[in-house]
């Protein structure tokens, strides 16, 4: 099981230093169009307001989301926000113009390539209050009880280890601390060559569980409160075009939690 977990990690690595090489727009290693406009289009159909997409530097919005979990965490100022599987920084600018000058926003993200593009980014941008660290989210760089709040979008599909996950970051979080989660989720099963596809890997399908199964996995990591604050169903063929044996099966969620 570690050798396959290690393989999907190194298949899914692979295929966002390679998106974010050439600048594409979405999580298909092969299959999507590219190009800041498409970002945008993507960026729009999960929730991003055009004002948001605005507010960000050039390069940092990549259109790999399936949701905005920023505009749903209810941020103040003052926050220390994890951002897990930041990318090229989209979710953590946002996350650190609301905390503000007093606050402070970690990302994390096991693709150097993506961190690289992250800190550019942000020096670009004049972030002075957000932190890029290569890590993990099985295994985060981050201390015990430290964060109060954590966002995390389309990425932890990604992970073969998502029960590792979610005790991960119900560990870093502070008692009060909030968990809020864009992701996909199945609604039944997906076919075998799907599953199998490495592409399908990096297009944030192949490891797409059940939603009573991740919910459940939260559930066991010790958090409470757990509820879906909205659904709807994910257009598979709009974003991958070529993986229309998925559509119908996918739906995106955004889940939240809280640490008691």
């Amino acid at each position: 099981m570690k050798d396959k977990s290690e393989e999907i990690k190194k298949i899914v690595r692979k295929g966002y230093a390679k998106a974010i090489k050439q600048t594409a727009s979405c999580c298909s290693s092969g299959s999507c169009c590219s190009g800041t406009s498409q970002a945008k289009t993507i960026s729009k159909t999960v929730g991003y307001s055009d004002a948001e997409m605005s507010a960000v530097p050039e390069g940092a919005n990549l259109g790999f989301g399936c949701g905005n979990p920023v505009a749903l965490a209810s941020l103040k100022e003052g926050d220390l926000v994890l951002d897990l599987g930041s990318g090229a920084g989209f979710d953590a600018f946002l996350s650190a113009q609301r905390v503000g000058k007093s606050g402070r926003v970690i990302g994390v993200d096991m693709t150097p390539e993506m961190l690289a593009k992250a800190k550019e980014n942000a020096k670009k941008g004049g972030y002075n209050n957000v932190e890029f660290r290569l890590g993990e989210i099985e295994k985060l760089p981050v201390e015990d009880n430290s964060v109060d709040v954590i966002l995390s979008n389309c990425v932890i599909n990604l992970s073969p280890d998502k029960k590792t996950v979610f005790k991960e970051a119900h560990r870093v979080l502070k008692t009060g601390g909030r968990l809020m989660v864009s992701d996909l989720v199945l609604g039944k099963d997906l076919p075998k060559a799907l599953k199998d596809s490495p592409e399908a890997y990096v297009g944030c399908l192949a490891g797409a569980i059940k939603k009573d199964e991740y919910l459940k996995l939260i559930t066991m990591a010790g958090f409470q409160e757990v509820k879906v604050v909205s659904e709807s169903s994910y257009p598979v063929d709009a974003m991958f075009g070529n993986l229309k044996a998925a559509q119908g099966a996918v739906a995106s969620i955004k889940v939240s939690a809280v640490k008691r």
